[in-house]
């Protein structure tokens, strides 16, 4: 025997811990999250990500400035130095969580959170820390100020976090003067400009990558918008160019035959028979010849629910394996179309005084069909009391549905729950 061992000399329960049904599960688990998240808009999955690094960063910064935190917290209590540590860096691993797989407005609001806890941590330390070693030349949390700033940069829209990043600077410098006291006042500024300084690239960068992928957003929308139109116009020309052919080669030619036999002719009589039938099969055809899958499919929706308002949170779901979805253009406007009325109907009766509302549009794509669903938890309405000259839900949505070969759709409210708007495609035959 080597020094080694030998395979036998492993404990059986070092093989067995393993486990390969559960690393499936853990695999196919992780490529559902990717499914999923595939078609999440530019602005969503920067989002994400960025909290996913933001959150990481934090934890990181908590970790390494462990030492540092003990060495300045000698001289102070312990439970206040426990609670400034918990407040400026307790949120950043549940902001590096929930941006795994929460939404937008959950990761947004962490992150509002994490940016205030930092600022709170800041205001009290002077109390905490009165006294400090006499070889530490500034306080930990002037030095990871940045976490606080990339918090706020994720939480909220440039002006505010500007805005963020000059309240928090004056208060880092103030926090770090008081505990370092010193009468020199460019000392107080030169503190102000350093904190700022760094934190305004850190802001510069956040606010630049979110920008970028809300214009891609805006431009993958116009494109899929362009793009559905021009397959529209093109498979109308197709048709007509189509119908005029007939025309030409079997309608005109069977009246031309038949002005010149004057007589009943069996070839005649079998022509115009052939002509009836390629007649009546073009003006029954619904063949389309131009298809959305199911990616141009959400980009279609999205469009066109953002396009009434850009605020409302757009959800995709996809099941891999089972969206091998082929939505005609013309299904794809009515779809569009009704659903676009159900969000104008929101935003001009739901509104309740006093209360945010929540829109939201799920889109599901399953195999060969597609379901929309939009809801609200505005003020409702009692569908029997409806008057009938209000042609928004029977007309603009819950007829368009029913005119869509394959297609429905369904309203559910009452008065105080809100309302929600299914509809459902599953094809044409």
């Amino acid at each position: 025997m080597t020094a080694f061992g030998t395979l036998d000399d492993v404990p059986a329960t070092s093989v067995a811990s393993v486990d390969p049904v559960r690393t499936a599960r853990w695999w196919r688990g992780l490529a559902a999250l990717a499914e999923r998240t595939k078609d999440e808009a530019a602005a969503d999955r920067i989002l994400r990500r960025l909290g996913s690094i933001f959150g990481l960063a934090g934890v990181i910064a908590g970790v390494v400035e462990i030492p540092e935190i003990i060495d300045q917290s000698r001289f102070a209590s312990l439970g206040w130095t426990v609670v400034v540590a918990v407040l400026a860096f307790g949120l950043f691993p549940v902001l590096a969580m929930v941006s795994i797989r929460r939404t937008r407005a959950t990761i947004q609001a962490v992150a509002a959170a994490a940016a205030i806890s930092y600022l709170i941590a800041l205001a009290i330390a002077p109390v905490v820390y009165q006294e400090m070693p006499g070889h530490t030349t500034s306080l930990y949390l002037y030095r990871v100020f940045a976490l606080g700033v990339l918090a706020a940069a994720l939480a909220w829209r440039p002006s505010p976090a500007i805005g963020y990043v000059v309240v928090g600077s004056v208060l880092a410098a103030l926090a770090n003067r008081a505990v370092f006291p010193q009468e020199d006042f460019w000392s107080l500024a030169g503190d102000f400009a350093r904190a700022a300084g760094l934190c305004a690239l850190f802001l510069w960068c956040a606010i630049y990558a979110r920008a970028a992928a809300a214009r891609v957003d805006r431009e993958s929308a116009i494109a899929s918008s362009r793009a559905a139109a021009a397959a529209g116009a093109a498979a109308r020309d197709r048709e007509r160019a189509r119908f005029a052919a007939l025309i030409h080669d079997a309608v005109l030619s069977t009246l031309l035959d038949a002005s010149r036999a004057g007589t009943e002719s069996p070839v005649l009589r079998g022509q115009a028979e052939r002509t009836l039938t390629q007649l009546e099969a073009a003006r029954g055809s619904d063949i389309e010849p131009d298809l959305l899958n199911a990616h141009s499919a959400v980009h279609f929706l999205r469009a066109a629910v953002h396009e009434v308002n850009s605020g409302i949170e757009f959800t995709a779901r996809r099941w891999a394996g089972f969206d091998d979805l082929r939505l005609p253009v013309h299904t794809a406007g009515t779809i569009a179309a009704a659903l676009a009325e159900a969000v104008r109907n929101s935003l001009r009766h739901a509104t309740v005084p006093g209360r945010a509302l929540r829109r939201t549009v799920t889109v599901t794509v399953s195999a060969g069909g597609i379901r929309v669903v939009f809801r609200d938890d505005g003020a409702g309405f009692d569908l029997g009391k409806v008057p009938a000259d209000r042609l928004g839900v029977s007309v603009s949505i819950l007829g368009r549905m029913r005119q869509l070969a394959g297609g429905a759709g369904f309203v559910e409210s009452s008065p105080g729950e809100g309302t929600t708007v299914t509809l459902v495609w599953g094809g044409d035959g």
